[in-house]
């Protein structure tokens, strides 16, 4: 948050109709040069704009601009809000300092050898890099690719380490549960055997049955009971 009321020179219409601050006081306060406040108050500046009052808005107690009123050489403090609530951070890519950006396909390198299962768009995001560098490095098409060497991210600076933690447990779970998403293969119930497929025991079976020489057989034994 800047030293400054959100709506200088509103603050500044304001402070001249209402309170004995001097233009210089007033300059101080609302981030003016004390001739634009000298000329809000003469209607040169901002006219017809409507007068804000910062104690209204938090931005000033009136404690502040009684010191202010009773020494011309104090300058006003902005109040500040009892809670400060973060900015939220811009959805981009992330952005990485020049003297580092050099290192970036070793880091490259590094992600594709050991972890495999991240995704380009994810390296890209997390190394601020472009989904073509990413694949000249795996095809190693690179124009450096013969001198690249993997190395970590977090140790080159392109990241921290719980960044790369987060991003490699997301792809890790996305991987397990594709498989599990997968279908098993299902091997289906039993086949009865057709008759075009007999079975080996009755094919010997029928191997070992010879007509002739069951008949020899049964000739002989009838000669023998003759005898």
């Amino acid at each position: 948050m800047a030293d400054r009321p959100l709506m200088p020179i509103a603050t500044a219409v304001w402070l001249i109709d209402n309170t004995a601050l001097t233009f210089d006081q007033i300059a101080d306060f609302c981030a003016l040069h004390p001739l634009q406040v000298k000329g809000v108050a003469d209607g040169d500046v901002g006219a017809g704009v409507r007068g804000i009052d910062p104690i209204a808005t938090h931005q000033l107690t009136r404690d502040e601009i009684e010191k202010g009123q009773a020494d011309s050489d104090y300058r006003l403090k902005l109040s500040r809000p009892k809670t400060i609530v973060a900015e939220k951070p811009q959805k981009g890519p992330r952005y990485t300092p020049v003297s580092k950006r050099q290192n970036r396909p070793d880091a490259i390198a590094w992600m594709v050898r050991n972890h495999p299962e991240i995704s380009d768009a994810q390296i890209a995001k997390l190394l601020g890099t472009t989904k073509t560098t990413i694949q000249s490095v795996r095809d190693r098409t690179h124009w450096n690719s013969s001198n690249l060497e993997p190395r970590d991210p977090v140790g080159l600076g392109l990241c921290s380490q719980i960044d790369l933690d987060a991003v490699v447990r997301k792809a890790a779970a996305k991987k397990e549960r594709l498989q599990k998403d997968q279908p098993q293969p299902d091997s289906g119930p039993a086949l009865e055997p057709t008759q075009d497929e007999a079975p080996a025991e009755e094919d010997e079976n029928k191997k070992s049955f010879d007509p002739a020489k069951v008949f020899a057989d049964f000739s002989t034994d009838s000669s023998k009971g003759d005898n």
